[in-house]
C-alpha cells in the first residue's frame, strides 16, 4: 500500500497530504501486533491439532498481512455472535472467518471488500426416501382427506337416490328411513368397491339406471383416485420430503445458532431449531430428529465430505445469495488498505489455485 502511495506521489497523482495522513493512520498498526479474531468454519479457518490456524480465509489473510507488513496472532472465539462482537468492540482488530456481511452486521461495524460469493445450502438425510414419513405425510395432507371425502359423499348422493327409487318396490331398501338408508348406501359402497353385490340390487328401471351409471362411474372414479394417490406416493417416495425451500416449512428444519441463516429462517417464516454448530446439526438429522439443515453452502459441503458422506446429502439447491468479508471494528483504518490488497489477491491466479485446493473449484 505504502509503495503504491509512493509511486502515486512521486508522479504527482495524488497530494502529498493525503499520503502522509494515510501513512500516519497505519503507523500506529505497524509498531504493534495486530489481533486477528476468528472462529472455526470449515474450509474457511480450521485450527489444527498443533494449534495452527489454516483454511481459506485464513490463507488470504496471511497474504494480506504479508504484503501490508503486519505482524499478527489470532485469537479465538467460540460462537459467530461472539466473534462479532469482539470486532465490534475492538476487541479484536479484524475478524476472519466466514462472515456473512448483512444490514444489521454493518451497523456495528464496518466489512472490507467481499471475498467469496455464495447462498444457503439444504443438507438432507441420504435415501430419505426409503422413510415411512413422507408416506404417512401424503395420506394424511389435505388433498388426500378431500378426495376421500367426496368419494363418500358421492356414495351417500348416490346411496339416497337409490333408495328414494326403490323404497317401495323393493324389500331391501325398505323397512323404514333409517334401515332403508342404512342398506342402499351400504349397496352403493360394495358396488363402488367391486367387492361383489350379489343378488341385491335395484329392481326398478329407474333405480337400475342410476345403478348402472353408478357402477361404471365409480370403476374409473377409483382407477382416477387410484393413479393420483399410486403417484403421490410415487413422487414421494423417490424423491423425498425436501426437494427445495418451499418444503422446509412443513419439516423439521436446523440451522445454526446466531449465523444469518437463522435471520433468512425467520424473514421466510420457517420454523426451526437452533444447534451450536453444523456437525451438531447434521448428526441430528442423521439420527431422525431433524429432516433438513440449512446453513452456508460451502461449509455445509465440507462438512458432509468430511464426515457424513454416508448419511446425509446437499441437495441441488442454493437460495440467498451472500457474501464473506471480514469485518473491523467501525472507522479502522486497516479497512481501506486490507481491501485494496484482498481485490488484488482474489484476481490473481494463487487464489483460483486456493479454491481449487480447498473445494476442488477454481471457481466461486
Amino acid at each position: 500500500m505504502f509503495m503504491l502511495a509512493g509511486a502515486f506521489l512521486a508522479a504527482g497523482l495524488i497530494h502529498p497530504a493525503f499520503a502522509q495522513s494515510a501513512k500516519s493512520d497505519l503507523d500506529p498498526l505497524l509498531q504493534r501486533e495486530i489481533v486477528v479474531g476468528t472462529k472455526e468454519a470449515a474450509p474457511f479457518a480450521m485450527k489444527g491439532p498443533d494449534g495452527q490456524w489454516t483454511g481459506i480465509s485464513i490463507e488470504l489473510w496471511r497474504r494480506i498481512a504479508e504484503q501490508q507488513k503486519l505482524k499478527f496472532r489470532f485469537h479465538e472465539e467460540e460462537t459467530v455472535p461472539g466473534l462479532i462482537d469482539a470486532a465490534a468492540q475492538g476487541k479484536v482488530d479484524i475478524a476472519v472467518a466466514a462472515l456473512t456481511v448483512t444490514a444489521g452486521r454493518e451497523e456495528i461495524l464496518d466489512f472490507t471488500s467481499a471475498f467469496y460469493g455464495t447462498g444457503l445450502g439444504i443438507a438432507v438425510a441420504s435415501g430419505e426416501a426409503a422413510s415411512f414419513a413422507p408416506v404417512m405425510r401424503t395420506l394424511t395432507s389435505f388433498n388426500f382427506l378431500r378426495a376421500v371425502l367426496a368419494l363418500i359423499g358421492l356414495a351417500l348422493v348416490v346411496g339416497f337416490l337409490v333408495w328414494l327409487l326403490e323404497r317401495r318396490h323393493n324389500e331391501e331398501f325398505g323397512g323404514g328411513v333409517a334401515k332403508g338408508l342404512s342398506s342402499s348406501v351400504w349397496w352403493t359402497t360394495v358396488a363402488m368397491t367391486q367387492r361383489g353385490i350379489g343378488q341385491q340390487g335395484p329392481r326398478t328401471m329407474p333405480g337400475r339406471f342410476v345403478a348402472m351409471l353408478w357402477m361404471v362411474g365409480s370403476i374409473i372414479t377409483i382407477a382416477v383416485f387410484t393413479a393420483a394417490i399410486t403417484s403421490a406416493l410415487t413422487v414421494r417416495h423417490l424423491q423425498g420430503a425436501v426437494q427445495g425451500v418451499t418444503d422446509l416449512s412443513k419439516v423439521r428444519v436446523g440451522a445454526v445458532a446466531g449465523s444469518s441463516t437463522e435471520e433468512t429462517l425467520r424473514k421466510l417464516r420457517i420454523g426451526f431449531d437452533s444447534f451450536p454448530t453444523a456437525r451438531d446439526g447434521l448428526k441430528a438429522i442423521r439420527d431422525g430428529e431433524l429432516d433438513a439443515f440449512v446453513y452456508d453452502r460451502p461449509l455445509l459441503a465440507w462438512t458432509i465430505n468430511q464426515d457424513f458422506r454416508r448419511s446425509i446429502e446437499l441437495l441441488d439447491v442454493v437460495f440467498d445469495q451472500q457474501h464473506y468479508a471480514f469485518a473491523l471494528p467501525s472507522g479502522s483504518p486497516l479497512r481501506k488498505p486490507v481491501s485494496v490488497t484482498l481485490l488484488r489477491e482474489v484476481r490473481s491466479p494463487w487464489w483460483g489455485e486456493t479454491l481449487y485446493r480447498y473445494l476442488g473449484s477454481k471457481g466461486q
